[in-house]
């Protein structure tokens, strides 16, 4: 595939998971995006899934060899879990530590904010426990 072609279905495998199209992502991997990408951003189409909570896709992505820790954006997002976790998207977070992700991996290249951190932020009580069940730890004990 060239250069351009990839960078056109790269931005729009990252548009399809962001709206949940788990059929056009499906579609755009058998077409030979490699889920392991990023639009001109610098967004990955797994982060995308995982902070608008959409759970099928993120387990498709995953499915296809999307990394479960990879850092999204240019320094101002950060990791799929992390997304999750900060809107209580429970069903996407359990499908990434069913994949490997890292409870305790803070974003901001291990210098921000943990998972459990952000499920904190808000009333998440069922995501925080998920994350505390798969090991995370809380920062004051970190």
């Amino acid at each position: 595939m060239n250069r351009r072609r990839r960078k056109k279905l790269s931005k729009r495998l990252v548009w399809a998971a962001m709206i949940g199209d788990t059929a056009g992502v499906e579609a755009l991997l058998r077409a030979g995006t490699p889920a392991e990408t990023t639009d001109p951003e610098g967004t990955t189409p797994l982060y995308a899934a995982s902070v608008h909570g959409a759970a099928d896709t993120v387990r498709v992505l995953l499915a296809a060899g999307a990394s479960p820790d990879t850092e999204s954006g240019h320094g101002t997002q950060g990791t799929p879990l992390c997304a999750a976790a900060c809107w209580g998207h429970t069903e996407a977070v359990r499908a990434l530590l069913a994949h490997g992700a890292d409870p305790n991996l803070r974003e901001d290249h291990g210098t921000g904010r943990s998972p459990l951190d952000w499920a904190a932020t808000g009333p998440y009580a069922e995501t925080s426990a998920a994350l505390l069940a798969a090991g995370a730890r809380p920062s004051w004990r970190a």
